[in-house]
């Protein structure tokens, strides 16, 4: 194994990679230049796979995809997909569209709507009796099994990559990249983060969204984050088993 402090880089897509759902290319490059120093590439997003399988430039690059929010762990190179928690209850989404909640999107282990659905969405959770968690981003409202996030999702990734959190650097930029960020080695915020995700992140990129990722990896392949060393410590702890 490499003897970098930093092995795994953990990417969300949408607003960190990628703008209005694409990716630049010299965002790809710098993806790619992150493979050839060594290092693991792992997505991890809430969309859901078949959608982020038609608009993700090279999808290859990355060793893991975790899907729908950390409920689906996705293996490029194979093609092999699975699933991190049961699939939704037909019984709640007969309810949500009993009850005009449009869009709808069903996944593997989510449902997903927008703003302002959250209201029905939270009812209907306490009307049917189920377990389960609104997260939201950026106007979107998912919805998962209780315990089921990102950083969960990421550590079912690190366990087949043989790799640990505290050896892990995430970016992201909203609500539901907050476990993401606080469970890795370092947390990378772009730009154009949530405020409240920028307050939290060990460094906040200059750039906005795929710039910044590309600054990133820029430090990372340059220092390996050595000199962002007095902000990781806080991180020292919580990220120190995955």
């Amino acid at each position: 194994m490499n003897s970098h402090r930093f092995n795994v880089l953990a990417c969300d897509y949408d607003g960190t990679l990628a703008t209005a759902g694409v990716v630049a290319a010299a965002t790809v490059e710098a993806l790619r230049r992150c493979v050839d120093s060594g290092r693991n590439l792992v997505l991890v997003t809430g969309r859901e796979l078949p959608e982020l399988l038609t608009i993700c430039p090279e999808p290859k690059l990355f060793h893991w995809i975790v899907a729908e929010n950390g409920g689906l762990l996705f293996q490029p190179s194979t093609g092999i997909e699975t699933p991190l928690a049961p699939p939704p209850s037909v019984e709640f989404v007969a309810t949500l569209e009993r009850r005009g909640v449009e869009p709808c999107s069903i996944g593997k282990t989510i449902v997903s709507t927008r703003q302002p659905h959250e209201t029905t969405v939270l009812e209907s959770i306490r009307d049917l009796g189920l377990e389960l968690q609104v997260i939201f981003n950026k106007g979107a409202v998912m919805v998962m099994p209780s315990g089921v996030n990102k950083a969960t999702g990421l550590t079912a990734a690190l366990a087949e990559l043989g790799r640990l959190a505290s050896e892990t650097v995430a970016v992201g930029d909203a609500e539901n990249d907050h476990a993401l960020l606080e469970n890795c080695g370092a947390g990378v915020a772009v730009a154009n983060a949530v405020p409240l995700l920028k307050a939290h992140a060990d460094w906040v990129t200059d750039g906005e969204n795929g710039t910044g990722v590309q600054q990133l990896i820029a430090r990372l392949l340059d220092t390996d984050l050595a000199d962002l060393e007095p902000s990781l410590q806080r991180h020292s702890a919580r990220a120190s088993v995955s």
